[in-house]
């Protein structure tokens, strides 16, 4: 398979630096120890805000819906609502089950919310205010019970007003003003003020990403994610402007971002390039645009779309856009990224900010393992089961030998307790069951 590489970058890693992990280590540790009065300081110390007040007030909350006009906050409305019926759409499509596989042994699932969502809402160089609706939506029509946001202060001590009211409108049932790293220890252990989470969820910088590894196993998390990532498969059929247009987008993120072109002809590819360097200067974001592309952007020259295929699988994007004459064509060969965008006319902007599915997806190649957040992301799948007297009869010779086989003597001794008819005897006779003085296993007891 031809790969032709115009443009090559290194392969992306989540590294964090050790200054990072050991200054994330003593802010998680101030705030288990410290409690509201370790975040106040940090607050301080990380934002120069002084706020006594760690909960925003309703007061606060209509403040900010009063200072956005009206044209704001239907937009902001009109994604949270995209995002809530599409997620409505997926929760509804989400069943648990109840079977008799054998008789007297009925088996199920359960798809049951946790309890206590904390969620994470980043400031960053730019407010992402489609951001709560992407993180709190979900976790709303999942079900569950208690859903808490925290967001970094402004100047003044509160949450930037757009911020503020769409984590209010997509349903945060309670809202902190706390950033980075001490916002997540104070959701994963609690402090006066703030409640300890079951999970915690949402994007940030590499100081809220080493928090998160950090509190990992005390609390659940959705996944690790570094700088943004798209790859762009197109043909002879896309235009060069839309594609450079569509690279640069995400490029102007973070100077760390990466952006790659997949092309099936090599003279698109060196238009898109071109062009992509023709629309740099004309970007307010161009220094960071140009510096992401410089150090990671990417283009691949390559036969067919089969091979275009097997690049984008090995590159396992965050978002992959397919700007091809039959996007769908490519589909079924398609197995690694965050989230697919069909067509000419669906670039990555979309997804982000308006049409509904999710923007807090996987980076760094976990969309091997793992796709982006969703309604089950705060569901547990939850197995039960129901057994008859007549089904442990049939079942526990079999879970007997194993035991007998692993020396768990104890359980050995559970399960024969539960053979209780000739025919569960005779099994264990086949299978050549050693009692381990649960029950008698002669013949003819």
């Amino acid at each position: 398979m031809s790969r032709e590489y115009l443009k090559e970058a290194g392969d992306a890693s989540l590294e964090i630096p050790r200054d990072v992990t050991d200054s994330v280590r003593d802010i998680v540790d101030t705030v288990r120890e410290d409690g509201d009065e370790g975040l106040r300081e940090l607050t301080r110390t990380f934002d120069d805000v002084d706020r006594e007040e760690l909960r925003v007030s309703d007061a606060e909350i209509a403040a900010a819906a009063e200072e956005l006009s009206e044209a704001e906050r239907r937009t902001i409305d009109n994604t949270i609502e995209n995002v809530r019926e599409f997620h409505e759409e997926q929760q509804s499509n989400l069943n648990g089950f109840e079977r008799e596989f054998a008789d007297g042994v009925t088996l199920g699932t359960r798809l049951v919310p946790i309890e206590r969502a904390g969620v994470y809402v980043p400031g960053g160089r730019k407010p992402l205010v489609a951001a709560p609706a992407m993180t709190i939506v979900p976790a709303v029509i999942a079900g569950v019970d208690e859903v808490v946001a925290c967001a970094p202060p402004q100047g003044d001590g509160s949450v930037q007003p757009a911020q503020l009211y769409a984590m209010d409108q997509a349903g945060a049932d309670e809202i902190y003003v706390a950033g980075g790293a001490q916002a997540i220890a104070a959701m994963a252990y609690g402090t006066e003020t703030i409640p300890s989470v079951d999970k915690v969820t949402g994007p940030g910088n590499v100081y809220v990403i080493e928090a998160k590894r950090q509190v990992y196993g005390h609390v659940g998390i959705d996944f690790l994610a570094g700088p943004t990532e798209v790859l762009i498969v197109a043909d002879e059929t896309a235009d060069p402007e839309m594609v450079a247009t569509d690279l640069l987008a995400q490029a102007e993120h973070d100077p760390r971002s990466r952006a790659a072109l997949v092309a099936t002809d090599r003279e698109t590819a060196e238009a898109a390039v071109e062009e992509l360097h023709e629309q740099l200067p004309t970007l307010r974001t161009e220094d960071i645009a140009e510096q992401s592309w410089e150090d990671n952007g990417e283009v691949v020259v390559v036969d067919d779309r089969e091979a275009a295929a097997a690049v984008a699988n090995d590159w396992a994007p965050e978002h992959l856009q397919v700007m091809t004459d039959d996007p769908r064509d490519l589909m079924d060969d398609l197995r690694n990224y965050g989230s697919l965008f069909l067509g000419h006319h669906a670039p990555v902007v979309f997804g982000d900010k308006a049409v509904g599915t999710n923007h807090t997806l996987p980076t760094l190649e976990v969309s091997r393992y793992s796709g982006g957040i969703n309604v089950t992301t705060y569901l547990k799948v939850l197995t039960h089961q129901e057994v008859t007297a007549e089904g442990a009869d049939g079942i526990a010779p079999w879970a007997a030998k194993i035991c007998e086989l692993e020396g768990t003597h104890a359980h050995q001794i559970s399960a024969e307790k539960r053979i209780t008819t000739d025919d569960g005897r005779s099994l264990a006779r086949d299978l050549d069951l050693e009692s381990g003085g649960g029950v008698d296993l002669s013949e003819g007891e």
